[in-house]
């Protein structure tokens, strides 16, 4: 990947890094909270879906905020909240409700992020900066289940530091001091935010009303699917995103039925995934072009045909060598997708209005699979007909948007 990124842009990655990672962290925790305290198992894909709401919820107003204020200061606010988020579950508060507030703050998080790729780094180098990006969220994500797991074992637990502090936090559940450290590790990233300089961009200022951000988001997400490019980006980014939230439970599922694993082991599996991902991100952002980003639209078809092979792996190493394949594929093509996507909504929109519109989609589609995939658990259905039922719907999903890309764009380079 190329660098010669704006100085900003590296403590941006640093910033970005911590935040993402304890949120990942914080995911394994909390569901060590549920299982504590007896939630069923339909209750786990609910906490996802709980942090996901905010996305949607507060879509027309998230990329508002973004561009009414310093990017870089609207994600200090954000990392603050998810602060609150942990502070409230070690006192107490129940777990699905602090997830969702940690929702809030990744919801206002998000646009101002990836906005800010946009104001510090011309277009030339966008598919870069974006691999950069993706390649720092996902080891995050990598290290984030990781020391997710980790806070969750029975070594930690039984620990001389948890021992230690266990005592001076309210004891409501007994991952108190796992919480502690991810709290930590927010306040920590709302700091390096005061690194990054201001990038002078300012838009122009619009009306606050709640009818009036209403419809003018409504006229920013037609905007944006009318045009050929932007849909096809924003069709494939919505569906991988969903896909991907659901295939994060379902890879920890399916850790610990097929393969016998713990909670924390099957963590780590997850962490397979995630190098996948580095990997693809990686040669994605070295090889692809921002023009040439359709011609990874075929990827997603493969993806899809992947995922049913989980249901044959019976051992550890060759489910360690699918997962990592299934994240290498799953990087390659979402990485160009994602940079298409933030060009044309520049072009058309702004920053933080287009990055809205992107995260109302994809976050809304993530409620829905967590709906799904919940029922389905409470259904009783089997791991093998899930992975089924996920693999056929990216194939078709994804062999859809390619055949709508070459009806109303170009073909196809071959």
């Amino acid at each position: 990947m190329k660098a010669s990124f704006a100085p900003g842009f590296y403590w941006l990655i640093c910033t970005q890094f911590l935040s993402a990672l304890a949120d990942n962290a914080l995911l394994l925790v909390t569901m060590a909270v549920l299982i504590s305290d007896s939630y069923a198992a339909f209750w786990i894909p609910l906490l996802k879906w709980m942090f996901t709401l905010s996305y949607v919820l507060l879509g027309p107003w998230v990329g508002a905020w973004a561009d009414t204020w310093p990017k870089q200061r609207v994600m200090m606010w954000a990392n603050a909240i998810k602060t609150l988020a942990c502070g409230l579950m070690i006192f107490g508060m129940n777990p699905l409700l602090s997830f969702g507030l940690a929702g809030l703050g990744a919801a206002i998080y998000a646009p101002a992020k990836y906005g800010l790729i946009t104001e510090i780094e011309p277009p030339d180098r966008l598919v870069a900066a974006n691999g950069w990006i993706e390649v720092s969220t996902v080891c995050a994500a990598l290290f984030g289940v990781m020391l997710g797991g980790s806070l969750v074992s029975e070594n930690w637990l039984a620990s001389s530091t948890n021992s230690l502090f266990y005592p001076l936090l309210p004891q409501s559940n007994p991952f108190v001091v796992s919480l502690g450290v991810l709290l930590l590790l927010y306040v920590t990233s709302a700091l390096l935010n005061t690194r990054i300089p201001d990038s002078g961009v300012r838009y122009e200022s619009s009306s606050w009303h709640i009818k009036a951000v209403w419809l003018r988001f409504q006229s920013d997400h037609l905007t944006l699917w009318r045009d050929p490019l932007g849909s096809i980006s924003l069709s494939v980014t919505t569906l991988f995103w969903g896909v991907g939230a659901t295939l994060q439970l379902l890879v920890l599922a399916w850790a610990q039925e097929a393969l016998g694993l713990t909670l924390t082991q099957a963590a780590y599996l997850q962490g397979a995934t995630a190098l996948g991902v580095i990997a693809g991100a990686a040669l994605a952002a070295k090889t692809v072009a921002l023009a040439n980003a359709p011609k990874v639209i075929g990827m997603g078809i493969v993806l899809g045909l992947m995922l049913p092979l989980m249901s044959a792996v019976s051992n550890e190493q060759m489910a360690i060598a699918l997962v990592f394949a299934i994240g290498a594929v799953g990087g390659f093509f979402v990485v160009p997708m994602n940079a298409m996507l933030q060009h044309q909504g520049v072009q058309l929109l702004s920053a933080g209005r287009s990055i809205s519109v992107q995260n109302v989609n994809e976050n809304a589609n993530i409620l829905l699979m967590m709906g799904v995939y919940s029922a389905l658990l409470y259904a009783d259905l089997n791991l093998e007909t899930l992975t089924w039922l996920l693999g056929g719907l990216v194939a078709l999903g994804m062999t859809w948007i390619r055949l709508r890309y070459q009806r109303i764009c170009k073909p196809l380079p071959t």
